[in-house]
This record gives C-alpha cells, sequence and structure tokens, in this order.
C-alpha cells in the first residue's frame, strides 16, 4: 500500500528534493503550471535538475524562472519554443541546458512507464524515418540503456 505525504506548505513539498533530481512539472503553458512549487524549487537550491513538462516554459514566471535562476540541466519536454520562451530560448542557444523533444503522447507513455516502474516499452514512433534507416533497434536499446 503507498503513503501519500500531505505538506503544510510548498517549501515543505520541495524540501527533500536534491541536486541532479529529475522533476516532472504539470501544466499546459501556464495553464496548471505549479508556479507556487516552483517560486518555493527555486528559494530550496537544488540544482543540475532535469525537468519533464509539456512546454519549457513562458515569459518570465514557473518554469522559465527556474532556468533563469540557473538551476536546470536539460528539459524532457514536447514542445520547447513558443514566441514567449525566450529564457530557455537563450539558455539553449548558449548551450547551457540540453534538450530531449519528445512526442507528446510518448512523453506521456514514459511518465506512466516509469510511475509503474516499466524501465522501457517499444513503440512505432520513428518507423520508416532516416533515423530508423540510420540505428538499428539493437543500436538504438545499447543508447538508452535499461
Amino acid at each position: 500500500m503507498s503513503r501519500t505525504a500531505i505538506c503544510a506548505t510548498a517549501e515543505e513539498a520541495v524540501a527533500g528534493i536534491p541536486d541532479s533530481a529529475t522533476v516532472l512539472v504539470g501544466g499546459f503553458g501556464m495553464a496548471g503550471m505549479p508556479t507556487t512549487l516552483i517560486d518555493a524549487l527555486i528559494e530550496q537550491g537544488a540544482t543540475d535538475l532535469t525537468i519533464v513538462s509539456n512546454n519549457a516554459g513562458n515569459g518570465d514566471t514557473g518554469l522559465a524562472a527556474l532556468l533563469a535562476a540557473g538551476r536546470v540541466r536539460k528539459v524532457i519536454c514536447s514542445f520547447p519554443r513558443q514566441s514567449d520562451s525566450h529564457v530557455f530560448d537563450g539558455l539553449y542557444r548558449a548551450g547551457k541546458v540540453a534538450l530531449e523533444v519528445v512526442p507528446q503522447g510518448n512523453l506521456a507513455e514514459r511518465m506512466r512507464a516509469a510511475g509503474a516502474g516499466i524501465g522501457a516499452f517499444f513503440c512505432p514512433t520513428g518507423v520508416g524515418t532516416p533515423l530508423a534507416e540510420v540505428r538499428d533497434c539493437e543500436e538504438i536499446t545499447r543508447a538508452i540503456g535499461p
């Protein structure tokens, strides 16, 4: 049986997030973005984070503020650029943040699989593309690891 911790404050909720953690952030653009938790994470000070989200931040708040604070090493998302994603864009172009673009359905399935303890899954994304011609499944499996 799993236990759910209820935290009294946002600061308490992010207190245990260590440096180099992978943090999943909800929201679709700014809609549903947990800005209070992100602000608490900025104050908490964890660095070298990998952020998994639908996008890579908008404007200057939420994920954009976390990026601007220099806390993010890598972003995994399905839609990294929008007209107001200037913080991410600048950091990416300067080589200060890595990016992994994942189709939105695959991103959701990766999160579901990880939550269920499934280390990997195969899907037909990329079949018949130049990537599939250059790299065979065994090579891809070795590249992504267990």
